[in-house]
């Protein structure tokens, strides 16, 4: 069985989100290694290397961090065991070697990205949205080699605080614990409303408990929940956060959202990209299916901005992301490289040009 260099080495190189810099600069050399025109490490620490010099753009965007948690990298059975073998740098690696095996194709050219801290705040995708204008992207996710991911959930994340003067516990008055709680109860309640009838997760409002926090300081307490949601298509962060602060709001809360609010986002299944994708699964031996997924990614955030076809591609079993046990199979990584490289030449190909 082929030993896959560029996917075992990038592997090797650990790289949690924020300590991705040896495993970008491996990843430039090695682009530079297999013949892109130009590799470098760009103003907020991606890899990014370049082949053609056409008019037309396809990018592909994976990224080069993990969760924390090194695992032991081996091979074993044709199988390779190692952080982020899976998520995601299994669909990266495969965009760098797909490239290299199409090279430089008249009239196009190939952007290949490791974007650093998508599994933070993908300050590495925010970055690059506004360097390119792809005519078709690709986003690096496994989906499992015959399979093409359309779309990802959105998310949002908000603190709820809650604060009461302190009062003897004979007196029952409500605490702020019990204030918390209580929103919460009905953040669950509410959820369950919204959701009824809608039997897909990819369609529902999915609220979780991050975090619940107390304190006080003799005369006042504070309590503190951390609160995500996934969202679906038609349940967008602002309008969220309007329900949650009305949730709220009855227990005296106060709303503070977190971080980076994502809108979720389905691509369109009738595209050339699409098709490319399709005859390339096929032309492999597999049978193609479709799939949404309940998290988030980096897609979220490009293809709205850039306003072109996409979808999301990379050999690994989701379930395995972010686990001890994370592993890929060489076979399916070299079937994606397979598909890749068939789907590029289809895109990249007089007839659809």
């Amino acid at each position: 069985m082929n030993q896959p260099k560029t996917l075992i080495d990038l592997v090797q190189h650990y790289s949690p989100s924020g300590q991705e810099r040896a495993a970008v600069d491996y990843l430039v050399g090695r682009m530079a290694e297999l013949g892109f025109e130009r590799a470098w490490r760009d103003e907020v620490g991606n890899a990014v290397g370049v082949t053609g010099e056409g008019a037309r753009q396809i990018v592909l965007l994976g990224h080069i961090d993990t969760v924390p948690g090194e695992i032991p990298v081996r091979v074993t059975d044709g199988i390779l065991h190692g952080r982020g073998s899976v998520d995601a740098k299994g669909p990266l690696a495969a965009f760098v070697d797909a490239v290299a095996a199409v090279g430089p194709v008249e009239g196009w050219q190939f952007v290949v990205i490791g974007a650093v801290d998508e599994e933070r705040e993908s300050l590495g995708a925010r970055h690059v949205v506004n360097q390119y204008g792809p005519d078709y992207v690709i986003v690096g996710e496994p989906s499992g080699w015959e399979r093409i991911t359309l779309g990802y959930k959105g998310s949002a994340r908000a603190q709820v605080t809650v604060r009461r003067e302190m009062a003897h516990t004979a007196a029952q008055d409500e605490s702020a614990p019990e204030a918390a709680v209580e929103i919460w109860n009905r953040v669950q309640a509410w959820a369950a409303a919204f959701n009824a009838g809608r039997e897909r997760a990819f369609t529902q409002a999915l609220p979780t408990l991050q975090g619940f926090s107390s304190e006080t300081d003799g005369f006042k307490e504070t309590a503190t929940l951390q609160i995500g949601v996934r969202l679906p298509e038609d349940l967008d962060p602002l309008q969220w956060y309007a329900h949650l602060r009305e949730l709220a709001s009855a227990a005296g809360g106060e709303v503070q959202p977190k971080g980076y609010p994502i809108p979720a986002y389905r691509a369109e299944r009738n595209t050339p990209l699409v098709r490319a994708f399709l005859g390339g699964i096929r032309a492999a031996g597999g049978k193609p299916g479709f799939v949404v997924k309940t998290g988030t990614a980096d897609l979220n955030i490009v293809a709205p901005a850039w306003g072109c076809p996409a979808v999301v591609y990379g050999p690994g079993d989701s379930s395995l992301d972010h686990t001890p046990n994370e592993h890929l199979s060489l076979d399916d990584y070299n079937h994606s490289v397979q598909v890749l490289t068939a789907a590029l030449q289809r895109l990249t190909s007089h007839r659809n040009s």
